[in-house]
């Protein structure tokens, strides 16, 4: 149905078929409102700097960058979360030998985890896979963009910002151990998926194909990590005065079910 009302809304002018190298696509809402939405990775390789000639250019000509939060200006993506019981008690017997298994790839010791929320215990581990990968912080697309907009002294307008989402990670039930789950369990697919963005942005552009891309979260995850936040940016952008933005969100945002481009092109 996504890719139905993505072409129907082409058709009409509304939406952009996708035109770019790498993953991004046009939006315009009535009021004079432009978007050119792409699809950001965090952490990126050494090959994705320079920003592409044609982001740069798109940049240049942008009345603001728009980015979830601002990540050059935070210090710490961890808040002071109160300790949790052991992980060992906190999962079952098999998951905390996959934990142990995943700790030691990664050359981490697991009792330095131990007493941490599920969601931070997550992300730090989905930190050092991409890591391992080869992939760093300065080489993400949005950390990119913010620099060059701050040289060119840009505004910056925050969908979310770090406290909001931090904010909501330390809302999710039972301490995040659902997103601590997925990642114990979707660990190879996850690490597919990082690779398969990078290639968005180093060989080949998303297509169609996007649509089948595997999930991993499970259902009431993808509610609140994607679905509400794609629902509330949206409300965010459609709030926004005349002019021509550039927008840089996480690449999934852009695809697959509740995605932000069908949200906002379904007026």
């Amino acid at each position: 149905m996504g890719q139905l009302l993505r072409r129907i809304a082409a058709f009409l002018g509304f939406i952009s078929p996708m035109s770019y190298a790498y993953p991004a696509l046009d939006i315009s809402l009535p009021g004079e409102r432009q978007f050119h939405l792409i699809g950001s990775i965090h952490m990126g390789t050494i090959d994705m700097a320079p920003l592409p000639e044609r982001l740069t250019a798109r940049l240049l000509q942008a009345d603001a960058l728009i980015v979830e939060a601002d990540i050059t200006t935070s210090s710490s993506p961890f808040g002071q979360s109160g300790l949790q019981p052991a992980i060992a008690q906190r999962l079952s017997q098999q998951q905390f030998q996959r934990l142990q298994e995943l700790c030691q790839e990664l050359g981490t010791d697991v009792a330095t985890l131990s007493a941490l929320p599920g969601w931070q215990i997550a992300l730090m581990m989905q930190a050092r896979q991409a890591q391992r990968l080869g992939l760093r912080a300065e080489y993400g697309i949005d950390y990119q963009l913010l620099q060059a907009a701050k040289a060119q002294q840009m505004p910056v307008i925050e969908l979310e910002g770090a406290e909001e989402q931090l904010d909501m990670l330390e809302q999710l039930p039972e301490g995040g151990m659902a997103l601590l789950h997925d990642t114990l369990e979707h660990w190879h697919t996850n690490a597919r998926l990082l690779q398969t963005m990078v290639s968005w942005w180093l060989h080949t552009k998303p297509n169609s194909v996007l649509e089948t891309l595997p999930t991993t979260f499970s259902a009431g995850l993808y509610d609140v990590l994607m679905h509400r936040r794609n629902r509330n940016w949206q409300q965010k952008l459609e709030a926004l005065p005349p002019g021509n933005y550039v927008v840089a969100v996480g690449a999934l945002h852009l695809y697959g079910e509740d995605n932000l481009p069908d949200m906002l092109q379904a007026r």
